[in-house]
């Protein structure tokens, strides 16, 4: 192919990922929006492979790649299950910083680049330390945030002391080193503070995620996505590559802004979220809080048929699913619950807080692979307002994202956290394993007031017994 040839197909590949994320912006049009974006990263691997850059005795290697990361994709999305998808992803944005680090040193000792004037070398040399930095940030960050997620670290956030002097101190050694770096006269000179930025870098990235806690975590997976984004626009610098410089910008861009609107959802400054210290390790017994008042009354639980009395004679009935339905695999018999109290003619609908589960969107995922109907899965500021003409609200396996403390205790470390007000409804029933604090590590009062019910047990088995009391 052409040169010219190329450009045209880096065009249109660049038109398919933006519309593949416009579609990504609604599940009506997410699975359109998915296969614009396969067709787009087809074109540009094929203009790529075939492109003048690449000789015809490099296509083994590319084909040898090609066919074992294939064979891992495949295999990754045969086996992973819906609950791991979070740990997926961290551990995807891991390997795209990788790549970015590797591409880094392969760019820094390739001797067959030449360059007309000095300042073209240094500027090249400028975008080399900076992807490392990234990619390195991004690799270590991404393998720590897989840690969390899987449960192989705890929640907890670990906060050093003077940490902040830390973070500073890394930053002005990054800088310095970069200087010596740009200065350096031979590639040997150069890789001694390029190596030791990249150590910084890396530890940097453990820092930065092992000092968030855990009811963060969401943030710090859509976070850690524009990362990789910068990551492979600055991989795309290195290798005057104009589709993967647009691509990552558009990745980049969109993680953080949907970090943004993470962070407006749980009313968290995204710097602070940056700077760590929120949330605990989860299912810990809850702990007082500064001067948090400590939920008062008794818990009145309930049994799988009264619960499905309770959901026959209502007429409307919303679900909250949170990360328990998701460790449950539930998601199947809550669609068979929804049918049949729909088809009793109660109005059902869904409840999705925006850092419900473990990363952005989990939750109308697994209600989509259920095939639960779109239109009756809503979002926090579109269901929050008929909470009280709601006769039950059902949460399943969620705690810290319905916590009314948010609302009513102003020293509660969730405090000013917009929360979905299921205990508005006339009754509420929450399903969990015990009363074992949230994510956050928080208290939460709904499990105490008068009307509020606690179904115990294991969310897909109580679900089942709902199930076969609701068929009789």
């Amino acid at each position: 192919m052409s040169a010219s040839l190329v450009t045209v197909a880096y065009i249109g590949a660049t038109i398919l990922f933006i519309l593949s994320l416009g579609g990504l912006s609604n599940p009506e049009t997410a699975r359109r929006g998915n296969l614009f974006g396969v067709i787009g990263m087809t074109i540009a691997v094929l203009a790529t492979v075939f492109g003048p850059r690449v000789t015809p005795s490099g296509y083994g290697w590319i084909i040898g790649a090609l066919a074992v990361g294939g064979a891992i994709g495949m295999f990754a999305a045969k086996t992973v299950k819906m609950t791991q998808m979070p740990e997926l992803v961290a551990a995807m944005h891991s390997l795209v910083g990788l790549a970015a680090c590797l591409v880094g040193f392969a760019s820094y000792v390739d001797t067959s680049t030449v360059f007309p004037t000095a300042a073209e070398k240094a500027i090249h040399e400028v975008e080399i330390y900076v992807g490392i930095l990234i990619g390195a940030i991004t690799f270590s960050g991404s393998i720590i945030a897989f840690g969390k997620l899987s449960g192989k670290i705890g929640g907890k956030p670990l906060l050093l002391p003077a940490r902040h002097w830390l973070n500073l101190a890394g930053l002005l050694l990054v800088i310095w080193f970069g200087r010596q770096f740009l200065h350096a006269e031979t590639i040997a000179a150069g890789m001694v503070p390029l190596l030791i930025m990249t150590v910084i870098a890396l530890l940097f990235g453990v820092h930065m995620v092992m000092a968030i806690g855990g009811a963060d975590m969401p943030v710090v997976v859509s976070m850690l996505n524009s990362y990789s984004g910068w990551a492979a626009a600055a991989t795309g610098f290195m290798l005057s590559n104009d589709l993967l410089i647009v691509v990552g910008a558009l990745v980049g861009s969109s993680g953080a802004i949907l970090s943004y609107i993470m962070c407006r959802a749980m009313n968290r400054n995204f710097i602070s979220v940056i700077a760590g210290g929120f949330g605990t390790g989860g299912g810990a017994p809850a702990a007082a809080a500064g001067d948090a008042a400590q939920p008062a009354g008794e818990v009145q639980p309930i049994s799988a048929v009264e619960t499905a009395e309770m959901l026959r004679e209502a007429k409307s009935v919303v679900i909250v699913p949170g990360y328990g339905m998701a460790v449950a695999q539930a998601q199947h018999t809550v669609f068979e619950i929804t049918k049949l109290l729909r088809d009793k003619g109660v109005n059902v609908r869904f409840g999705i807080h925006p850092v419900a589960g473990r990363m952005p969107g989990h939750m109308n995922v697994l209600l989509a692979e259920a095939k639960v109907p779109y239109d009756i899965v809503l979002e926090m500021d579109e269901i929050n307002e008929d909470f009280p003409d709601t006769d039950v609200s059902m949460v399943i396996g969620a705690n810290d994202i319905v916590n009314p403390a948010a609302q009513e205790d102003p020293a509660s470390p969730i405090a000013g956290m917009p929360v979905l007000e299921v205990w508005k409804a006339h009754h509420s029933i929450v399903m969990k394993r015990s009363m074992a604090s949230g994510y956050a590590g928080v208290d939460n009062p709904l499990f105490y007031k008068d009307n509020n019910r606690m179904l115990f047990g294991d969310a897909k088995k109580m679900l089942d017994e709902v199930l076969a009391a609701l068929r009789v």
